[in-house]
């Protein structure tokens, strides 16, 4: 058969060893060649013939062939067969069949090879990419080796062997230099399809780069005794790492610190001389956060849960060490911990304990019509608003050292009454800026909020359903120096992102909007509960009775 120049035999050690070469299937470069022999066959046949081409794997015959669809009236003789010419071929033909019709062998000129060429060419290469990037996106989280092929523009275009990826300059070490020819470890973070081929992102500086070193020169991480529970890098200059062990007798810091420091030094070196802090994890988040910011020693420390930050103070001569340079060490143990951290010291503690203690005092004096000692009185046991005071158990008051239960009773109805008033202030001033009364129907909203609001032309619970949550709680543009910080409407309320988002949906219901989410149903009763004592008998005995024809 003339089709091609190449013999059968030529066919298959051609398929073989490009399948080798590409490490892909070799029933692929078959499948390609079976296209382009294809492609090439129609330019002799007409472009609308539906050519086929068979290349048999084992013996390397080439068969050609045009598929013609069985219809009652033909529209194209390319393409179609009418039902009487297909039983000439095939007997038991019915409308619908495809009829094989074999075409002879011809020889491929200069533009039909050509052509086939790229057709396999192409169809090589995107196997090539499919196998490339179904074989890396399962290696995402690993370290990879390679050397370098070349640097450009600060990205390190890195050969992975079977693969090509890359390090970005961002993605690199500070003032770290690489040559091509050059091994390098890196840490395989992303695998993306892109139109020109898998792409394979490497990192140098990411968080996770340590911590797989650490996994690789200490056995006990490896063997999961010891875990890294949270790794921040300043790359290029130092990192803290958490560890904790899951066997008592092994102290996970010493572990990967290791003889005279040889494990940790390893990856040191690794990370072009990175000062690592080998921190002992804690689940106490006060122990952890005190641990975090070594070598600084810590005096108190001071957890806000709802703001997520956290206060932390030490002494004096300690300020320098715990923030660090430029605020390197606060800021790599922020990121350790998850917490925003506020370093004090015991001096500026003091001072603002006892700014705060004169603030209340005054409040309390101003509020309730008390003399100092009383106001300081209140504000040494630890209240801090009017509010705290008005609804305290009466009692509570009375066992304060210096007030009598009918002092106490006294200040409890001043505190009530001072809020009454400011209730009827914030409600006048609501009226005056035409806020609508149904917006207390809203959970969470009160008159004060509701003053803010229509400072803010929110008056109805149509205008706030119309609100973003940025718009009740504001938001910043920007990071670092530059950030700027937007006020919300009701800035000074204490208001958390999830509250004022429920307080927005809220009033979308209320507005007709949307639906209110279904309840949940609860179990009808009984469900899910044993049966009394003597249920089960009393159950049996009716059965029994209805089984004779008794009433029961």
């Amino acid at each position: 058969m003339a089709v091609v120049s190449a013999n059968r035999l030529e066919l298959l050690q051609i398929a073989e060893a490009v399948a080798r070469e590409k490490v892909i299937d070799r029933s692929i470069v078959i499948g390609a060649m079976e296209e382009a022999i294809a492609k090439a066959a129609r330019s002799r046949y007409g472009a609308e013939t539906d050519v086929h081409a068979e290349i048999d794997p084992r013996t390397g015959a080439l068969r050609l062939s045009r598929h013609l669809l069985v219809v009652d009236e033909v529209e194209s003789d390319a393409r179609e067969i009418d039902l009487e010419s297909a039983r000439r071929h095939n007997p038991a033909a019915q409308v619908g069949d495809v009829i094989s019709d074999t075409l002879p062998p011809f020889d491929f000129g200069r533009v039909a090879a050509q052509s086939a060429k790229q057709v396999i060419v192409q169809k090589v290469r995107d196997a090539e990419r499919d196998r490339q990037y179904e074989e890396y996106k399962d290696r995402i989280g690993e370290i990879v080796n390679g050397l370098v092929k070349r640097v450009e523009y600060g990205n390190v275009i890195v050969d992975l062997g079977r693969g090509e990826g890359i390090v970005r300059r961002d993605e690199a070490i500070p003032r770290e230099t690489f040559r091509p020819g050059d091994r390098i470890r890196s840490y395989l973070f992303d695998v993306r399809r892109e139109v020109r081929g898998p792409q394979i992102f490497l990192s140098r500086s990411h968080p996770q780069f340590m911590a797989k070193l650490f996994g690789q020169e200490v056995p006990e991480i490896y063997d999961g005794i010891v875990e890294v529970k949270a790794v921040a890098r300043d790359p290029g200059s130092r990192a803290k790492i958490a560890v904790i062990s899951r066997d008592s007798s092994i102290d996970p810091v010493g572990a990967c610190v290791g003889m005279r420091g040889s494990r940790v030094q390893a990856v040191v070196g690794e990370l072009q001389g990175e000062k690592i802090d080998i921190i002992p994890w804690s689940q106490d988040q006060a122990t952890f956060i005190v641990n975090a910011l070594q070598p600084a020693e810590v005096v108190k420390v001071v957890l806000d849960e709802e703001a997520d930050r956290i206060e932390v103070v030490v002494p004096d001569d300690q300020l320098s060490l715990a923030i660090g340079r430029r605020g390197q060490n606060v800021r790599l143990a922020s990121q350790l911990t998850g917490w925003d951290i506020d370093i004090l010291t015991e001096a500026e503690e003091s001072e603002r304990r006892q700014k705060e203690f004169v603030e209340r005092t005054n409040t309390f004096m101003e509020a309730l019509d008390v003399d100092e000692t009383v106001g300081q009185l209140l504000a040494a046991e630890g209240f801090r608003s009017v509010e705290e005071i008005a609804y305290v158990e009466p009692g509570d008051l009375g066992n304060i050292q210096g007030l009598d239960e009918e002092t106490a009773a006294e200040i409890q109805a001043r505190a009530i009454d001072y809020l009454n008033r400011i209730e009827a202030e914030h409600d006048a001033r609501r009226q005056e800026l035409g806020v609508a009364d149904e917006l207390r129907d809203i959970d969470g909203i009160t008159t004060p909020m509701m003053v803010a609001l229509g400072e803010n032309e929110v008056r109805t619970v149509e205008d706030l359903a119309g609100c973003a949550t940025d718009d009740l709680v504001g938001y910043t543009e920007g990071r670092g120096p530059e950030a700027v910080r937007h006020a919300g409407f009701l800035d000074g309320f204490e208001l958390s992102r999830a509250e004022a988002e429920a307080m927005i949906m809220a009033a979308r219901v209320h507005a007709g909007w949307i639906e209110a989410p279904a309840p949940e149903e609860e179990p009808a009763e009984g469900d899910g509960e044993e049966p009394a004592e003597g249920d089960g008998e009393a159950r049996a005995e009716d059965e029994e009775a209805q089984a004779e024809g008794q009433p029961t």
